[in-house]
């Protein structure tokens, strides 16, 4: 493991933290801290948190720890924006499974994702043609991945899910660890992506934004 900067030096950009209930992944339905951190490099066409792309607090590592203790709870999750845009986003995630916690990463798959703590879930996106943003995949993360690991496909139409069953077929991603399929909220009804799943009978989970079911997009949940 590489060696950091001691945490009341190291400094991250943060938009905000939550207490709330996981709303995708494995872990849907588990009361979870949220770390939002500023800043991403892409511009994905449905994003629905543009807040964070810039702008945020300065916050040190341990001060930033100290919150999210606070909350009391075992579960947390890292997003953003793109979390590993920043470089101390990895010795965050260090500190967290240090702490004890069950943490997860949630990552746009842009970016390398082999110096992330082996402790961490990595729920990594696929970014299908509907999202601009499939020339940016990073192919090499796929070798990272392991069965603690999560492969994540939001689709907008038939021709993005096509897209993804030839990728996970290419590729044989059901062997790697497990794949989500989540449809963009307001454009693919999710019934509907349940039916060529079907269909098609593919190794993958369907995965609804509980959150959003819940309290629609209220920010913070």
């Amino acid at each position: 493991m590489e060696s950091y900067a001691p945490a009341s030096t190291s400094t991250l950009r943060l938009t905000e933290v939550f207490f709330s209930l996981q709303g995708e992944t494995s872990r849907t339905g588990l009361p979870t801290v949220f770390i939002r951190l500023s800043g991403c490099p892409l511009r994905c066409r449905w994003c629905d948190t543009p807040y964070s792309f810039q702008g945020g607090e300065t916050v040190a590592l341990g001060a930033l720890l100290a919150r999210v203790a606070e909350y009391g709870a075992p579960t947390v999750c890292v997003t953003g924006g793109e979390p590993l845009a920043q470089k101390n986003c990895l010795p965050l995630l260090t500190a967290l499974c240090d702490a004890g916690y069950s943490v997860s990463l949630e990552t746009s798959g842009v970016l390398d994702i082999g110096k992330v703590d082996p402790r961490v879930s990595r729920i990594v996106d696929i970014k299908p043609p509907a999202s601009g943003e499939a020339a940016r995949n990073r192919w090499e993360n796929i070798a990272h991945l392991t069965p603690h690991d999560e492969i994540k496909f939001v689709l907008a139409d038939r021709a993005d899910y096509e897209w993804a069953r030839e990728i996970i077929q290419a590729r044989s991603l059901a062997r790697v660890c497990p794949i989500l399929f989540s449809p963009v909220q307001g454009e693919l009804p999710p019934a509907q992506l349940a039916d060529w799943i079907l269909a098609d009978r593919l190794p993958v989970r369907l995965q609804v934004q509980l959150h959003k079911v819940l309290w629609g997009n209220a920010p913070g949940k």
